[in-house]
């Protein structure tokens, strides 16, 4: 959707003398809002300290119920070759989800309404916001329902493709064309998710991986005894149209709650998407996900059960950088409306920010992983059919793979500093490809004499290049921030947590218990972690510790009213 770029009446004088791209590297979209019940009036810190706790909240109870889904997966198949069909279906899912919910059109469509909104507080004809759903939405529609039908047309070319070497692949043609469904299901999730985002409302997007591993794990313990590992394909269809109603009612709220400014003058003009922003979204989230699909395609040949380790394992893994990730969930239409209305210098202080608080809170998550990882794997799931030879090995790839938890952080807030003002960009698409270039590369070459730990060496490598590449290039083509402040600032958390690794590590393996050991290594690592980084003058803490006293009054005030 694009619009041609107003002359600004009231740009921001530019006063900081660091040096950086000139402010003008984005033009105001739209002129300056005036005042009006529709502008963003919740960009306080408090707000978004506030919202973003209540995000992180949902996103971990969703993230502890997703334990508890891979726990039942574990328990009722283990990880052999029917668990490695599964997952291999499973790959369908994990690529819906970051292309049409996380990533892909999150990162065009939250732009998107975010001009919108701001049309509607010019008092812009009609409702931009509608129109853009009634131009849009058919469109998508159609698109998610064709592509979920050819992925069923064309199961057994996919799993052939994806894991030639695996030894069930009937299973997994079957549970393939299950999870195809979920294309629909994650596609109209994630623009409900995409919409209530941009307008400030974050509670209902928060809470969809809560209904899609409730739906996964009731359909398991209902149907798993009939149907095997069918039913976690089963439940993966039912979760993804749960993640569609749990946001309905809300959206639909925000649809008719609004009375267009000016109804007399007619509908309000329609904006088209633009199509190249689209496609740059995508291919990125797309070469991003594809990862996976390295990885499986060189665990396919390896003996059975790899592709399980290194599915539990990342799993795990990931919760640090899943966690690190939703003050920029809630921060982006932030920054995508600060760009919006010209404001660069707004955006790139929050970019900085979220960088900040971002790497510290991963680096405690990988410091806590890689020093428990044997402890957290055996309490997790060592039961049933997961044995302690799964355990050791799932834990010896989380900690290979928790050494890229850093450069998938920072991947995740850079690229969204890319795409929020709304214009397509190349730059990103093209460091992810080099990033999954050097993953290939290092994993053919490991694989071999490594297994599973040279696929996670890969992995970690791939994503860590892919990290620097978007960080140096960032300035005209993205929200200019300081680099070398940023590398600064990064190294004083990172130091800590190098320390704080070998501290938890030492302590956790010293004790007999595997809880005992966890608790007590997991208390080494936060404290030592925390005294570190304050006193090397780490940022990340302070804005953490601001946001979280901000949330404190706001309840306090709250209570007292």
């Amino acid at each position: 959707m694009t619009v041609k770029p107003p002359t600004p009446t009231n740009t921001r004088a530019t006063t900081d003398t660091t040096p950086l791209a000139p402010h003008t590297a984005h033009p105001p979209l739209l002129p300056p809002a005036r005042a009006s019940d529709d502008a963003p009036a919740p960009d306080s810190r408090g707000f978004l300290a506030k919202a973003a706790l209540i995000t992180a909240v949902l996103s971990l109870t969703g993230s502890l119920l997703g334990l508890v889904r891979d726990q039942s997966l574990a328990g009722l198949f283990g990880a052999g070759s029917e668990t490695d069909a599964f997952l291999v279906a499973w790959t369908i899912p994990e690529f819906a989800a970051t292309l049409l919910i996380e990533d892909g059109l999150a990162f065009a469509l939250i732009p998107a309404f975010s001009m919108a909104l701001a049309r509607r507080a010019q008092g812009a004809p009609g409702d931009p916001v509608r129109s853009l759903v009634a131009t849009t939405l058919p469109r998508l529609t159609l698109a998610f329902v064709a592509v979920s039908a050819v992925l069923i047309g064309t199961a057994p070319y996919l799993v052939e493709a994806l894991a030639p070497g695996l030894p069930n692949p009937a299973l997994a043609i079957s549970c393939t064309r299950i999870t195809a469904t979920c294309v629909l299901s994650f596609g109209l999730a994630g623009y409900c998710s995409a919409a209530l985002r941009a307008h400030r409302r974050f509670v209902a997007p928060a809470a969809i991986y809560v209904a899609y591993n409730i739906g996964i794990i009731a359909g398991m313990y209902a149907f798993g005894a009939r149907w095997g590992v069918h039913s976690a394909a089963l439940g993966v269809a039912a979760g993804g149209f749960l993640m569609v109603l749990t946001q309905l009612p809300s959206l639909w709220r925000q649809l008719t709650s609004h009375k267009p400014a000016t109804p007399a003058t007619g509908p309000a003009e329609p904006r088209p998407m633009n199509l190249a922003l689209m496609a740059t979204v995508l291919l990125f989230a797309l070469c991003r996900q594809s990862q996976v699909l390295i990885e499986r395609f060189l665990a396919s040949d390896l003996p059975a059960g790899a592709i399980s380790h290194l599915n539990y394992a990342q799993k795990v893994a990931q919760m640090p950088m899943v966690l690190s990730l939703m003050l920029c969930t809630v921060t982006f239409p932030v920054v995508a409306r600060a760009l919006a209305e010209g404001d660069t210098e707004k955006a790139r202080d929050r970019v900085e920010q979220d960088l900040a608080v971002a790497a510290c809170l991963v680096l405690l998550g990988a410091a806590t992983v890689i020093a428990c990882a044997p402890q957290i794997i055996h309490l997790l799931f060592q039961r049933g059919a997961f044995t302690a030879h799964d355990t050791a090995a799932t834990a010896g790839v989380m900690r290979v793979y928790a050494l890229g938890l850093l450069g998938q952080t920072l991947v995740g807030v850079l690229v969204r500093s890319y795409f929020s003002a709304g214009r397509p960009t190349w730059y990103p698409v093209g460091a992810m490809a080099a990033g999954i270039v050097v993953t290939t590369w290092i994993g053919a070459w490991t694989v071999g004499p490594w297994g599973v730990i040279g696929i996670t060496v890969a992995n970690a490598a791939g994503i860590t290049f892919t990290a620097v590449l978007l960080l140096y290039g960032s300035g005209p083509r993205s929200v200019p921030i300081r680099t070398r402040r940023v590398l600064t600032e990064l190294s004083r958390p990172a130091r800590a947590a190098v320390v704080a690794t070998v501290a938890g590590a030492f302590v956790a393996h010293a004790l007999p218990s595997p809880l005992l050991g966890l608790t007590v290594g997991c208390a080494t690592v936060t404290v030592v972690f925390v005294l570190l980084g304050w006193a090397l003058g780490a940022q990340g803490f302070a804005p953490a510790l601001e946001s979280v006293r901000s949330v404190t009054r706001r309840l306090s005030h709250g209570r007292s009213r």
